[in-house]
């Protein structure tokens, strides 16, 4: 048998091979494309990084320039200006210094006279507005310049006051900047990615990177397109990107200039990581290809194929019966692949066994706690019918006696189709019957329902007049908000119960009930909080299972049934509460219920 027959040595032949033409194409691609396209893409940055500073600081300008002509327009300002008087004209410019957020706001007159000066000194301003550039804003028209500032570059740009269209007077001139400092400089950073400084007259006036390196760019001015500078022991990749004045305006000989620099040593040390992590890579996959083509070797790879395949099925069918059947590979036969499969078998028989007796156990556990609710439940209205009767048989029984039996029976009959009603509502699907509702009035009727018990407390509405109109089926959203509120009242009861019980008066006042409606996104909420009792936190978890129930008279069944309705109506039903401060229950529902998915079957009407 030649060495290749073996499928062992054809996996590890093949593997070896492999892993050296990838650890040599990859070596080759590292060393030679990668680096040259690592420095292309350094020198794109760069130039995309200048792009982006030079459009933001234009867009901060335009919109500096924007503002200044709609407050220089502005009858307030005209007014001020007209009496020529600084006092007057000073608060109502830091007024709109303090709503532009700018660095400097200078307001003169005709003649050229500073009225208010924001952002500079009453000589500094003088002399500002002085600059030829600055100047044209009094001959009505608007002009923009550069000026060196203690802090930055200072950008600034004056428009003309007038009054009149067709011959316009001139009142005076507003001009506002806006510096470019070290905090610009910094934002500009975090968007580019990039160190950025700013120069204007030869100087560097603010930058991100340390004071001392200013005298080195310095020297890059005047170098036109990329270069490279070294800064201590980073190299950078440096573009100078001059600034004009305006959006459509060529940039001045004397224009300041933003440097942009990228670190070329920070991204080399970038490559040679990748370069030292390749090559060890490439030695461990040598290593590791040789050693699991043995291992991994032979026909395993069919029987491992069949496992996952019947694996797959169960996982997305969940049907325990299939089982694992591996082809006869004769001597070739992977022992720990049968034996996987046979454990996989006997698994899935366990669990399939356990799930029908889980299952049986769960049914018989839900019919008796059934069966005793509901005989707990009929036996009272039972036995009160039965004194009922009683009393009607009796032949000296008085008109008002026999009026008083029959209501006892009208209510226990009441009860008792309530009860039936309940537990079908809880086993069998809903029908909804949807139609657009106000929630506010739904809220509004539900309360005043549940008010009728005279000693109950007091309902407070907290209503939300801006709430949309909701497509839900407000008869069963109403019988849920009296669900709530009567659990409300009986947690409220129960705890001013305990605490008439202990004053000696045995009196206490229940505290109030509050509902709550509010927007939640597209769709609306429900809050119901109340300040009685509170719900055990061992009981919270368990508050939504059908017939668990905490007072003697439940029968369980009203926050399932109230969560099976609002879950069917798209919303959700959550609980929070504290023992011995209350209770918060809070119902979402959507603007309109979910539509049922396309071929569902239609849920069963309604029991009568």
């Amino acid at each position: 048998m030649t060495p290749l027959a073996s499928l062992r040595n054809r996996i590890f032949l093949a593997s070896a091979l492999l892993a050296v033409l990838v650890i040599a194409f990859a070596i080759d691609l590292v060393n030679v494309r990668v680096t040259a396209a690592a420095e292309a893409e350094l020198q794109r940055g760069v130039v995309e990084a200048g792009t982006l500073v030079e459009q933001r600081r234009a867009a901060i300008f335009e919109s500096f320039t924007v503002m200044a002509r709609l407050i220089a327009d502005l009858p307030k300002l005209k007014a001020a200006v007209g009496t020529n008087d600084p006092p007057t004209v000073e608060p109502i410019a830091r007024e709109y210094q303090r709503q532009l957020e700018s660095d400097l706001f200078i307001v003169t007159n005709p003649h050229g006279r500073v009225l208010a000066a924001i952002g500079l000194t009453a000589p500094a301003a003088e002399a500002l507005t002085a600059r030829p550039g600055i100047r044209d804003g009094l001959a009505g028209r608007e002009a923009s310049a550069f000026v060196p500032d203690r802090g930055g570059v200072m950008q600034v740009v004056t428009v003309p006051i007038s009054v009149g269209l067709s011959r316009p007077e001139l009142l005076g001139s507003l001009t506002v900047g806006f510096l470019l400092d070290n905090a610009l400089a910094g934002q500009f950073k975090q968007i580019t990615g990039s160190e950025i400084a700013f120069a204007l007259d030869g100087r560097i006036l603010a930058s991100t990177l340390p004071a001392r390196w200013n005298g080195r760019l310095a020297g890059l001015l005047g170098t036109p397109g990329t270069s490279r500078i070294r800064l201590g022991s980073d190299e950078y990749v440096a573009l100078l990107r001059p600034l004009s004045t305006s959006a459509g305006d060529p940039p001045a000989a004397a224009a300041p200039v933003a440097i942009v620099l990228r670190s070329r040593t920070e991204q080399l040390r970038f490559l040679n990581g990748i370069h030292a992590g390749l090559f060890a890579a490439g030695i461990f996959a040598v290593l590791l290809a040789t050693i699991l083509s043995y291992a991994v070797a032979r026909t395993v790879t069919r029987p491992l194929a069949a496992i996952i395949d019947t694996m797959r099925d169960v996982a997305t069918t969940g049907d325990l019966t299939r089982k694992i059947v591996l082809p006869q590979a004769g001597y070739w036969g992977d022992e720990d692949a049968r034996l996987l499969a046979s454990t996989f078998n006997s698994l899935t028989d366990s669990v399939a066994r356990f799930q029908r007796e889980a299952g049986e156990r769960e049914r018989l556990s839900s019919l008796g706690r059934l069966s005793t609710v509901i005989a707990h439940e009929i036996r009272n209205p039972l036995m009160i019918i039965k004194t009922a009767v009683r009393s009607l048989r009796r032949p000296d029984a008085t008109a008002q006696e026999r009026a008083e039996a029959l209501a006892d029976v009208d209510d226990e009959v009441a009860r008792l189709n309530r009860i039936v009603n309940e537990v079908l509502d809880f086993a069998r699907p809903i029908a909804f019957d949807c139609a657009p509702a106000d929630l506010n009035r739904l809220c509004e009727a539900a309360t005043a329902a549940a008010a009728v018990e005279a000693d109950g407390p007091a309902i407070t509405l907290r209503l939300d007049e801006g709430l949309p109109v909701v497509v839900t089926d407000a008869e069963r959203l109403r019988l849920v908000l009296l669900n709530l509120l009567a659990n409300a009242r009986h947690a409220v009861l129960a705890r001013t119960a305990g605490t008439a019980g202990a004053h000696a008066t045995g009196v206490a006042i229940p505290p109030p009930i509050t509902l709550t409606t509010a927007r939640d996104g597209d769709g609306v909420a429900v809050t119901v909080a109340d300040g009685g009792i509170g719900i055990d936190p061992a009981d919270l978890p368990r508050v939504f299972e059908p017939y668990f129930t905490t007072r003697r008279a439940g029968t369980g069944l009203g926050l399932a049934i109230s969560r099976h309705i609002v879950d069917g109506l798209g919303g959700s039903l959550s609980i929070r509460s504290t023992p011995g401060e209350g209770t918060a229950v809070r119902l979402t529902l959507p603007a309109a219920p979910p539509r049922p998915a396309a071929g569902s079957p239609l849920p069963e009407d309604r029991h009568p």
